[in-house]
């Protein structure tokens, strides 16, 4: 429980922005009070789970669910047949050679496209009468040979995923091709190449995904209680689906452990649960499985990278040349299509450098696996990765040092608008890595020896971050369905505190408390006087949710948007009970307004405009009630950051163990420094676990080899080491408060810092590794076939 004798504390200048106040979620979260989808319990409430593929590809020859429905407790069996239901389309308004749509039913129909999709639905009184349904399901299938990966997907001659795909391809596009590039790689004086692979993961909320859904008559609605990033999109996608107006659609989000992008797009589970209500007028719940988790939900970061970098005998970069494939499974998510992870990295792969000449390729390719969505980074990691590679294998070949070369290639004059037709806003790529480095000096890094037959590698990589991407940003990628905007509605009652909404969406990020230390530093009132409604489509106007790093920086200034507007009724209300001018007005910080030699508190200011409104201005509307939206105009704002590793190599195990973390990170103006630090934390945690550990792996017949925390290799506590984190602040002059985003970094700049760290360990043995995870094999073989070293 809080301690009510601890008082929130504002920063020494008074503002509740920048202060780490105690945060309003935890002591519920914290004491096993939270309330998530499972929690929900209705009366007459029915159980649900899925009879799932087999098959990798395959026709379906037919689906039998007599015997399903014989089990006892079983309710209720449907298939695509007994449940008419529309497909989830996600489009791009491309011509048909650069994007190709697919159309996921929401139960398989004539052909299954990767193992564990949905064939049926099985509805039971509790959830193991549904899974001894499960094992009744006998479905026929013809199978066929399945595509696993890109390589295969792209052979000529390859079996078709979908018939409409050529060569298996969703997405192909060229953004970018610098007149002359050629010629510039020709006359360079050191041309260097890589060539990546990145495995393929599972974002892993420790909240599967889950949905109860139940027909209200009062309401006559179809509610939908789930855990989803997007709910408007979700009842968006839903109503369509089963044949709904929007308005009898209701969906809502309780508490929510974690979704990193996974829980972003809109689901065929939760829209099958909610049909299966809406026929059988029951509540129906369906909660995700682990090894449903683990093989059929929603997948990501499977890339193939052949890049090439062309430099001057100086270390300057003279162009860039990418060939990017991204392996995005059988369908394209709603509403992101299979573009998500090639379009970001074709657009924004340049990072922070300056790159002259730029010429790439995006390819997305689907194959017999679990579709993609996005997850933390989305891309970022990869191309991030690729960069620093090519910085890295330049000065080796240059004979110059590894941070000589990027010194020589950062951006530092700002606004700068790269090859890539994309405006930075002023960062501090330079600072960063020069405090990086200087942190692992000063800690003595580079002085220590290793031990015990051990190698030491120290890495580093710098990035930009893209947060905050605003309609112009997405519509840039001409997706049919444009995120962007957000709204937000701030109510004052007859107290004086406020209630406000907002469209985006808590699942981690703490936003019961930043939100309201926004708007009680515009406000200039206690934050525990602020109430911050989410996830509820029936009580926000609109919202595109959370993803994206875009909370605070577009949905915050919406906030504070709306705080400052609702502000200027107070100031008009108070300057006319005051008998003065407006301008002489001003809020007072401690909940009120002063005007003159008089001051009115905001419970006093209330009263009027509800309970007295015959005294208000002429024409001023009773109430107090303010709504906003904003959308980042241009190009959005770039947080960056530079992440340096300390590791050490194990030749009798090939074993990688981190010894440092330093992150030096820039978002600008932290609304809630601790927060921003936790972000940091977590996401470097996963970055880390896409370098050494997570990849989702298939046998031939493209059966998951993963289906358990078993086989998916998770780093513990034991594997992650303490990060120390050094912050600079470069205010954001597009955002309300100077914020950029901060959701993302740490898992954008983890890969490539532990894949540079591990090769400088290896340098002696003139082997490079390039794909994650690091195999412990190859580090094994390079260390036991190269000299003896000493570190």
């Amino acid at each position: 429980m809080r301690n009510p004798t601890r008082k929130p504390t504002l920063r020494r200048d008074g503002r509740w922005i920048g202060a780490s106040v105690p945060r309003r979620e935890d002591p519920r979260l914290l004491t096993g009070r939270g309330r998530f989808v499972d929690d929900v319990t209705l009366p007459r409430m029915l159980h649900a789970q899925f009879v799932r593929s087999t098959e990798a590809h395959a026709r379906v020859v037919s689906v039998d669910l007599d015997a399903v429905r014989a089990v006892p407790g079983v309710v209720a069996a449907f298939d695509a047949a007994d449940l008419v239901l529309g497909d989830v389309t996600a489009l791009l308004d491309r011509p048909p050679h650069e994007f190709v749509p697919t159309a996921m039913p929401v139960l398989a129909r004539d052909r299954v496209r990767y193992v564990g999709e949905p064939v049926a639905i099985v509805v039971a009184t509790d959830p193991y009468a549904a899974e001894d349904g499960l094992e009744a399901a006998i479905v026929e299938y013809d199978p066929l040979p399945p595509v696993l990966s890109d390589t295969d997907a792209l052979a000529e001659g390859a079996v078709l995923v979908h018939p409409a795909a050529p060569r298996n391809t969703l997405v192909d596009v060229s953004l970018f091709a610098t007149e002359g590039i050629d010629d510039v790689f020709a006359r360079a004086h050191t041309v260097v190449e890589v060539r990546t692979r990145t495995g393929r993961q599972n974002a892993l909320p420790l909240e599967t995904r889950g949905a109860v859904a139940e027909w209200v008559d009062r309401d006559e609605q179809l509610h939908v209680q789930t855990c989803s990033q997007v709910p408007h999109q979700v009842r968006t996608v839903l109503a369509g689906c089963v044949g709904l107006d929007e308005k009898q659609v209701r969906v809502t989000v309780p508490d929510m452990g974690g979704g990193f992008g996974q829980k972003c797009v809109v689901g065929r589970e939760e829209i099958a649960t909610a049909a299966a209500a809406l026929r059988l007028r029951r509540p129906v719940k369906w909660i995700e499985d682990r090894r449903d988790a683990l093989t059929a939900s929603f997948l990501a970061r499977e890339q193939h990278y052949t890049a090439r970098a062309a430099f001057a005998e100086d270390g300057e970069i003279l162009a860039l040349d990418a060939d990017i494939v991204c392996d995005m499974g059988a369908y394209s998510c709603y509403p992101f299509t299979a573009g998500i992870e090639p379009l970001m990295a074709s657009a924004e792969m340049p990072s922070v450098y300056r790159v002259p000449a730029y010429r790439v390729r995006g390819r997305a390719v689907c194959t017999n696996k679990a579709p993609t969505a996005p997850y933390r980074g989305v891309s970022r990691p990869q191309y991030v990765m690729v960069v620093e590679r090519l910085m890295e294998r330049a000065a080796r070949e240059l004979g110059m040092g590894a941070l000589d070369v990027r010194r020589r290639n950062l951006i530092t004059v700002f606004p700068y608008t790269g090859v890539n037709g994309i405006t930075y806003d002023p960062g501090s790529y330079r600072e960063s890595l020069d405090l990086c480095e200087a942190t692992l000096r000063e800690e003595g890094w580079y002085d220590r020896a290793a031990t015990d037959g051990r190698v030491r590698g120290i890495g580093f990589a710098c990035f930009s971050e893209r947060t905050g991407y605003g309609s112009g940003a997405f519509a840039q990628r001409k997706m049919r369905v444009v995120p962007g905007f957000d709204i937000a509605e701030i109510t004052m009652d007859t107290a004086g505190s406020v209630v406000v909404t907002t469209g985006t969406l808590s699942h981690g990020q703490s936003h019961e408390t930043t939100m309201a230390q926004i708007v009680a530093d515009r406000l200039g009132l206690p934050y525990e006087r602020v109430k911050i409604v989410q996830g509820d489509t029936d009580r926000i106007t609109y919202g595109w949710g959370s993803f994206a790093s875009r909370s605070i920086t577009i949905g915050g200034s919406a906030v504070s948007a709306a705080s400052l507007k609702l502000a200027e009724k107070l100031r008009e209300i108070a300057a006319h009970l005051l008998e003065v001018d407006v301008d002489s007005t001003e809020l007072d910080g401690d909940g009120g307004v002063r005007g003159g030699e008089g001051r009115l508190s905001f419970a006093e200011l209330a009263e009027v405009a509800y309970l007295r409104s015959h005294l208000l201005p002429k024409g001023t509307e009773p109430g107090l009630r303010a709504t906003e939206s904003f959308d980042v105009g241009g190009d959005g704002t770039f947080s960056n950051a530079t992440h340096g590793v300390v590791v050490e190599l194990d030749p009798g195990t090939g074993g990688v163990e981190i010894l440092r973390y330093v992150c030096v990170e820039d978002c600008g103006v932290a609304i809630h420094p601790q927060v921003v630090e936790g972000q940091a934390r977590g996401g470097i945690a996963q970055g880390i676990a896409g370098a050494l550990f997570e990849q989702v792996r298939y046998d031939a017949t493209g059966q998951p080899l993963a289906p358990s925390f078993m086989e998916y290799k998770v780093p513990t506590a034991a594997e992650i080491p303490d990060v120390r984190i050094e912050h600079l602040e470069t205010p954001c002059a597009f955002t309300s408060d100077g914020a950029k985003g901060a959701g993302e970094g740490g898992t954008i700049g983890a890969p490539a810092a532990v894949l540079n760290a591990v090769n400088d360990a290896l340098r002696h043995t003139r082997v490079e590794l390039d794909d994650t995870p690091i195999a412990r094999e190859a580090i094994y073989r390079a260390l036991n076939t190269a000299p003896e070293v000493t570190r």
